[in-house]
């Protein structure tokens, strides 16, 4: 009997993984971004994007709950749009870089929260620290492609705060957290 509730079992796994599908980001395509905002001074937003990340996520329209997705992000790679300010956002008043080149963020729970939105919770690893995020997220889409292909997209948003991180909060008390928009496209594998 142990062995048919066994052979059952992972004939029951085998069909559960075979439904979700595997997406590669299309961080190549330029489909998709990481990009943050966070107030100067209290007088305007500064802005930019991470140029550089990679990552893939699981995805079943059927059961939105069983997805995960994984990325990793090359935070040398900031892009304020200015240079010098870039040099100093990498130096060791913010990034670190030297330090630590790579974040990471691994999602751990994602709740289907009706209407295509969806509620992603998971681990952020950045300047060395990790914590437990969560982005308001929304399916945008999902369908064949031009070229054979099928994508899925989502988009989301959160906001992290400087100290969480082990960073200084260096602009005043208007500037200590960093507002992420992120948008995710993916190529199923």
């Amino acid at each position: 009997m142990k062995i048919i509730g066994s052979v059952f079992l992972i004939m029951l796994l085998a069909s559960f993984s075979a439904a979700a599908a595997e997406y590669r980001i299309d961080d190549r395509g330029a489909h998709a971004s990481i990009n943050f905002k966070i107030k100067h001074l209290g007088y305007s937003w500064l802005t930019g994007r991470f140029n550089t990340f990679s990552g893939t996520f699981n995805y079943d329209a059927e059961n939105p709950n069983a997805a995960s997705i994984k990325v990793d992000i090359d935070v040398t790679s900031i892009d304020s749009n200015h240079a010098e300010r870039d040099k100093h956002l990498r130096g060791s008043d913010f990034l670190n870089v030297d330090k630590f080149p790579k974040a990471n963020f691994n999602s751990t729970k994602i709740t289907d929260k009706g209407n295509g939105k969806i509620e992603v919770v998971g681990e952020l690893t950045l300047h060395g620290v990790t914590k437990s995020i969560t982005i308001d997220a929304e399916k945008i889409g999902e369908g064949k492609d031009p070229w054979g292909g099928y994508r899925a997209g989502f988009a989301g948003e959160t906001k992290i705060r400087l100290k969480d991180f082990g960073m200084q909060e260096r602009l005043g008390p208007a500037s200590t957290e960093v507002y992420l928009d992120l948008h995710v496209e993916g190529i199923r594998k």
